[in-house]
């Protein structure tokens, strides 16, 4: 892992995610579903969703990293995991914030496969690394990238406690 940092702010996110929309738009690909990986994909495909006039979003779960450079020996869904089904005969732009090892959208590309008509992925931010080439990139990077939702602490703990109050 690089120890040099790019910082993305909301700001550069929003113009981010727009660039990438347009550049879907651009190739003529026209997504039925955009299939958001949670956490950080969420944001992406809320802006990819509006950007493209598609209303039909989903959301998966996957469990990867654990920490600041650290990860499960393999990601896996959480529940409640889409039904394929849901997902028959469409054309499915997945979305997340950085294929980084690729392994999460490897595995979710793979869940797609089988059911779909067809299925890309749109990220902000791609490493060379990374074992899915996604078809729509804002930015290739090899640093720790700090994205605006994730650089400050929770204002809670699980819990239920409220910090800083």
């Amino acid at each position: 892992m690089s120890e040099v940092r790019e910082t993305l702010t909301y700001e550069a996110f929003g113009s981010a995610v727009r660039e990438l929309a347009q550049t879907i738009a651009a190739d003529g690909y026209e997504p039925d579903i955009i299939l958001s990986i949670a956490r950080g994909g969420v944001f992406v495909a809320g802006g990819l969703a509006y950007a493209l006039d598609c209303k039909n979003i989903h959301l998966v779960n996957v469990e990867f990293y654990t920490g600041v450079g650290t990860t499960l020996e393999m990601p896996v869904m959480l529940a409640p995991v889409p039904e394929a089904i849901d997902f028959t005969d469409k054309k499915v732009l997945i979305a997340d914030d950085v294929a980084d090892t690729g392994k999460t959208l490897k595995l979710v590309h793979d869940f797609c496969l089988g059911h779909v008509a067809e299925v890309r992925s749109a990220v902000i931010y791609e490493k060379s690394h990374s074992l899915v080439n996604c078809e729509y990139v804002w930015k290739k990077t090899d640093d720790w990238i700090e994205f605006p939702w994730s650089t400050e602490p929770p204002v809670v703990k699980r819990e239920g406690q409220i910090l800083d109050a």
